[in-house]
């Protein structure tokens, strides 16, 4: 099994996890934040993805 990460939007706080992934937005699960395209946004917010930060949960 894979180290997974999260990372949190400085904005609004909605959660990315690399294995659930985000397929409602366009990201599959299992996804790694390094592959997640440069002009993504927050689903929530709209915040571009230089606005996350990684965090451990």
């Amino acid at each position: 099994m894979t180290d997974t990460k999260t990372w949190m939007c400085l904005i609004c706080g909605w959660i990315y996890d690399e294995a659930t992934g985000a397929p409602d937005h366009g990201i599959a699960p299992g996804t790694p934040w390094a592959e997640v395209p440069m002009n993504w946004t927050c689903p929530e917010c709209g915040a571009r993805k230089e606005d996350f930060e990684m965090v451990q949960i």
